[in-house]
């Protein structure tokens, strides 16, 4: 037989060439954790390795449905923060994965470990959520504060435990005259107050500060110098906002002209449907001079042409496939609080939202302005930051000096 074959017909490898590796098969993990990848432009994930361990397939598929049936991004989010914890819960409590339809003591089950009397646990250590399911949680990071569960959040899981159930094609029981008696008695506790998403602000000062920590040209501080500069600058953009962030969704716009000055970079931000607009909606926030360069910066390092804008960094410097999950974003910020010799607890990923308006108050920003930019659609909840910012800085609070 002539040419580069062998006996059986089979190309012989030329000399020197190199050697074919075998495709490696993907784990049923891995697999998840890939398709899990498809939807995170649509439906940024907190966990996202977590995820694929503790979901199933039938999970991950009916996720998928729900993202091409164009279900809200918010709604998608807490449809899948709910069944994760759903999933491990279940896991905890049964040592299986949740059956599908959940029949009414495992409801009820629920509802037991999460609302509960703490007076009656001090005399009764059944009382409640079991120590082991508790600590199996906790150690997962699903369980931080101690005590009972808000109501709301547990009507909440079993409304959306119920809404998935329905999107399988299963009746259900949680309309049970038993299961709404239980939710209605064990509701008996003592109220939760509601903490402030973020204690501080965080405003233009507080910012700097934290810029200043990212100081060298190093990946690490390339990139998180532009997460804090484009979350901020883009109106107080939300942690799912900015860890979802695609180079798709950037364009850029004609230069800024400005008097005694070169003219300023300009890019617009696509940021089609998010918690407060419609699919049919595509907000647009726009970065000017500074941030532009800041991000222009970390593109070009982390060679970043296509997909996911914010990606996790190895150990040895190398810069992932995959977006970063929105839970980084606020790791991210408290690390470099303490970096900058603030208190980390005292701030979180939302106090970047706040603090876009708060900034914009103190500057004389007209609120109109100011909600175009952060997107914000209702006046009240902005006008909050401006009067706030009126009140400290006005005459009615310098009365004594």
């Amino acid at each position: 037989m002539g040419g580069n074959y062998g006996r059986l017909g089979r190309r012989k490898r030329p000399f020197g060439a190199p050697v074919a590796k075998p495709k490696k098969s993907l784990t049923a993990v891995e697999r998840r954790a890939e398709e899990l990848d498809t939807i995170a432009a649509v439906l940024p994930m907190e966990r996202r390795d977590e995820l694929a361990e503790l979901l199933t397939d039938q999970d991950v598929e009916t996720l998928r449905h729900l993202v091409n049936q164009g279900m809200g991004d918010n709604t998608l989010r807490a449809l899948t923060s709910d069944l994760a914890y759903l999933e491990a819960w279940g896991l905890a409590a049964t040592g299986k994965s949740l059956p599908w339809p959940a029949p009414e003591e495992l409801l009820l089950k629920f509802v037991v470990h999460h609302l509960w009397d703490p007076q009656h646990r001090e005399t009764d250590r059944d009382h409640g959520m079991p120590a082991e399911v508790d600590e199996n949680l906790r150690s997962q990071g699903f369980l931080k504060s101690t005590g009972p569960h808000a109501p709301a959040t547990v009507r909440r899981r079993l409304a959306n435990w119920s809404t998935l159930t329905k999107w399988r094609g299963f009746d259900s029981a949680f309309a049970s005259p038993a299961l709404k008696s239980a939710i209605r008695l064990a509701i008996r506790t003592a109220p939760r107050q509601r903490l402030r998403k973020s204690a501080k602000a965080v405003t233009g000062d507080v910012l700097a500060k934290l810029l200043a920590t990212c100081a060298t040209d190093s990946l690490r501080d390339l990139r998180d110098r532009a997460i804090l500069m484009v979350a901020s600058a883009s109106g107080g953009r939300r942690r799912s906002e900015i860890a979802g962030l695609r180079r798709e969704q950037l364009t850029v716009e004609a230069p800024i002209e400005v008097p005694d000055g070169p003219p300023l970079p300009s890019l617009a931000i696509h940021l089609g449907r998010t918690k407060t607009s419609s699919g049919e909606q595509d907000d647009v926030v726009y970065l000017t001079g500074r941030p532009v360069e800041t991000l222009n910066a970390w593109l070009v390092a982390a060679k970043i042409e296509s997909g996911s804008v914010f990606r996790g960094i190895g150990r040895w410097g190398t810069v992932s496939r995959r977006a970063i999950d929105p839970q980084s974003v606020n790791a991210i910020l408290k690390q470099r609080a303490e970096m900058a010799g603030l208190e980390p607890a005292e701030f979180s990923a939302h106090g970047i939202r706040s603090g876009y308006l708060t900034e914009a108050a103190n500057r004389g920003v007209p609120l109109p302005e100011g909600m175009e930019q952060s997107r914000h659609r209702s006046v009240q909840q902005a006008f909050t930051y401006y009067s706030n910012a009126t009140r400290r800085t006005g005459r009615a609070a310098r009365l004594i000096q």
